[in-house]
């Protein structure tokens, strides 16, 4: 009202003789703007209403800026589930990243279709499969949830009716010539509507379950073939009890019984975990290494190569006999002083499992920082075993920065109460996290943002029990993400300041660092349990990428633990995990980084068939890229001799891992 008055006013001073001239000039109405162009009049009128009232200008541009950062939210987390469909349902190795270009290079390869790297396509095998069209079909239905064109264009219609391709439902164009999106597939008439949920006709009642495309997709290819794949070398874990917390080796036949039965299955080495509880037990910087002095001996003595652990944490478990080894002595002490030492929860527990990353660079290990004892321990270790180092026996060092060993805070620990398939807890209540997080809240500019969630629930909520986790919940806030943002960074600059210390004591040797599978609640939006755990890996955005990148500037190996295997479908569906898209996106985004990637089994397995899938993800049959694990450490029933029942399946395991064996009928 006011912008006309003022045009009006305008031109009455100016010319107000030309007024019919300029009424005969005039170009005819135009139809109203739609769509995007609609969108883009939208900005222009609030610019314009910006320019003349310069008192809210900066308001509103920050409300502009937001609203433009939620609708680009939007598309990604429509994107990203997209993409997690086509992998799981489709087992296409599509990269941490992928774009619509990837998606369209890998169904066409899939389809049969050569794609080179500038994009030129052709084809060089007979026309596709059904089961090949029927993903086509699925993906174009999906992209009608982010396409206004493709939603008014091409209707929703049962999934079921697809398989028997009716030619008056769907015509595929098999021509090897160029084709827009909308030229592939066309619906015929007669479709019914689909039940919206997030625009995807997958979740209609009357559309095929996502469970049937995935087995018929396995029913294609129903035999492992490795023979002649690429060699992976194999190491077995060796027990934790082998080494009193004397560092004294306990049985030395036994030992060698174990290791000629290893050497008998043809695997190339062994792993063991060297305790930092043990090896500093008698005080700072008074180091013992003879029980693994001995013990690597033997194992040199069989010709067997080394992978050594550094564990900086406690060890509690039943496979050894029930031992226990703490943390050292001397660090326990300091931590009847000084409780914050280690992990806290919202309720103010300790958690003793291993040390709080705040303080990493805190002078409170007498007169060291935390940091500082661990590369102390790791320089101990490569000066006491420098010959073997020499000789090469020994060939990775595995750095333990977590709780189990694996890079992650200890927020589903069982001693503080937790049961799968609970969230866990945030654990950044001790006084030198919290310390850095008034410092950064402080730096953003909002102090009242120091403090963590206060509608988390506790260690076994669901996500939906709680104000933050929940759909449309807080941890999706201003205030969610930026707590996140900081939870997060807190674990990769725990990461980049062991690793450079790391690389200083271990230089050209190979660095291993373990990452957790946290995939129960990985199909909700939140992915709670992963937020605990430390990684910002909710359904809009990418949580390893960033990790990933640090440790691709000291060349560390990913070591990923495979515990996808032993999840029920029950449980599955209980938890809303989904293992085989949180592997694939993991093992993706390192690949994409250009980093290695090794594997660990999480569980004691003897089934054949959890052997051969271990295989199939070790070395993915259908990466175009041949993509594999540069190695795998196998954990063994224990003790391993007693359990004769695996010995046959584990030997099939070890030659198909080594390309030897062509597999097993499924």
């Amino acid at each position: 009202m006011n912008s006309n008055n003022h045009d009006g006013t305008h031109h009455h001073h100016l010319q107000p003789h030309t007024d019919n001239t300029s009424s005969r000039s005039q170009p005819q109405q135009q139809r109203r703007p739609r769509g995007f162009a609609a969108a883009a009049m939208g900005v222009s009128t609030v610019t314009t209403t910006i320019n003349n009232n310069p008192r809210g200008s900066r308001n509103e541009r920050e409300k502009e800026k937001e609203r433009t950062k939620l609708r680009e939210r939007h598309r990604r987390a429509i994107t990203s589930r997209m993409l997690a469909g086509l992998r799981q349902y489709g087992n296409f190795p599509l990269p941490a990243r992928a774009d619509m270009n990837d998606v369209l290079a890998a169904l066409a390869r899939e389809a049969g279709w050569i794609v080179e790297p500038d994009g030129t396509t052709f084809r060089q095998s007979p026309p596709t499969s059904k089961l090949v069209r029927s993903f086509f079909f699925f993906f174009f239905q999906i992209m009608s949830v982010e396409s206004p064109l493709s939603s008014s264009s091409l209707k929703s219609f049962p999934v079921k009716a697809s398989l028997d391709f009716p030619p008056s439902v769907l015509r595929i164009d098999e021509s090897p010539s160029p084709a827009s999106l909308d030229s592939v597939v066309v619906p015929g008439r007669g479709s019914t509507e689909c039940e919206k949920y997030g625009a995807s006709p997958i979740n209609s009642q009357d559309c095929l379950e996502t469970d049937q495309l995935m087995q018929e997709g396995h029913m294609v290819e129903q035999v492992f073939n490795f023979l002649g794949t690429a060699y992976i070398p194999v190491y077995v874990m060796l027990g934790t009890g082998l080494i009193n917390k004397f560092c004294q080796l306990i049985d030395r036949d036994a030992v060698r019984k174990e290791l000629r039965l290893l050497k008998s299955l043809h695997v190339d080495g062994v792993f063991v975990d060297c305790w930092w509880g043990i090896v500093e037990s008698q005080g700072p910087q008074k180091y013992n290494w003879s029980g693994y002095r001995e013990l690597f001996n033997i194992v040199h003595e069989f010709e067997l190569k080394l992978q050594v652990g550094l564990a900086f944490h406690e060890y509690e478990g039943n496979d050894s006999g029930g031992i226990s080894i703490p943390l050292p002595q001397w660090v326990l002490e300091i931590g009847k002083e000084n409780k914050d030492i280690f992990f806290t929860d919202h309720e103010g527990r300790r958690n003793t499992e291993c040390l709080s990353w705040g303080v990493d660079k805190e002078r409170v290990l007498k007169g060291r920082t935390g940091a500082e004892v661990y590369f102390d321990v790791m320089r101990s270790f490569r000066t006491e075993f420098d010959d073997m180092f020499v000789e090469g026996l020994i060939t990775a060092v595995e750095i333990g920065l977590g709780a189990s060993g694996e890079l992650k805070y200890p927020s589903f620990s069982e001693r503080m109460g937790w049961r799968y398939p609970g969230i866990g807890e945030f654990q950044c209540y001790d006084k030198y996290l919290q310390q850095n997080l008034r410092k950064t809240s402080s730096l953003r500019g909002h102090t009242f943002w120091a403090r963590g969630p206060e509608n988390a629930g506790n260690y076994n909520s669901r996500p939906q029990e709680t104000g933050f986790f929940c759909e449309q919940g807080d941890y999706d806030s201003y205030y969610g993400r930026f707590f996140l943002q900081w939870y997060a960074r807190s674990l990769i600059d725990h990461a980049n300041t062991v690793l450079s210390l790391a690389s200083l004591a271990f230089e050209e040797l190979q660095m291993v660092v373990k990452i957790p599978a946290v995939n129960w609640w990985y199909k909700s939006r939140s992915h709670a349990a992963e937020l605990t755990a430390g990684y910002y890996n909710p359904a809009n955005r990418d949580g390893y990428s960033a990790l990933f990148e640090v440790l691709k500037k000291y060349s560390v190996a990913v070591k990923f633990v495979c515990s996808e295997l032993q999840i029920s479908s029950d449980a599955s569906d209980e938890s809303l995990a989904d293992p085989e898209g949180l592997t694939w996106q993991v093992l993706n985004s390192a690949w994409e980084q250009g980093l290695s990637v090794s594997g660990q089994n999480a569980f004691l397995c003897y089934d054949k068939e959890v052997f051969m899938r271990l295989v199939e993800t070790a070395k993915p049959s259908n990466d175009p890229d041949h993509h594999h694990f540069t190695s795998f450490t196998f954990q063994p029933p224990l003790p391993l001799v007693e359990r004769t029942i695996c010995f046959s399946e584990l030997n099939h395991f070890i030659g198909c891992m080594h390309g030897e064996n062509a597999g097993t009928e499924m």
